[in-house]
């Protein structure tokens, strides 16, 4: 993932935030308390891409131009957020502007870190008709 990240970082102000897992209660306290968590560390203004393996499937290029689309529209920051053990709660669903699928399939979350960290480099790439996306 580091990796992903010092690359996006050429191209784009990028900073990683990961917030603790809730380790204590049972899965529906956890999800809401991570939640919560999620939802506080948001800036105002800021787009919300939540992802999940019920979310829209795109493919590279759809998903690099969504972010164009935002960014020629005004957005000026974005946040990715990726759940924990148990998913998102649907707070953080309704407050998303996308939910995203990498898969239909169940990831664990870490994993999903460095998949995502590389599509949003390609993204970037593409955006910037470098010629990485190929």
């Amino acid at each position: 993932m580091d990796e992903y990240v010092e690359r996006c970082k050429r191209m784009t102000p990028f900073e990683p935030v990961v917030l603790a897992e809730e380790r204590v209660g049972q899965p529906a306290h956890r999800q809401r308390a991570e939640g919560e968590r999620i939802l506080e560390a948001l800036k105002p203004g800021e787009r919300l891409v939540a992802l999940d393996e019920r979310g829209k499937s795109m493919t590279s290029e759809g998903f690099a131009q969504r972010i164009g689309t935002w960014r020629d529209g005004g957005t000026r920051q974005l946040a990715f957020v990726v759940g924990g053990a148990y998913g998102l709660s649907e707070e953080v669903r309704e407050r998303a502007d996308l939910i995203l699928s990498l898969s239909a399939m169940t990831f664990p979350h870490q994993l999903v870190r460095v998949l995502f960290a590389e599509q949003l480099y390609r993204a970037l790439t593409i955006l910037n008709r470098l010629p990485y996306h190929h």
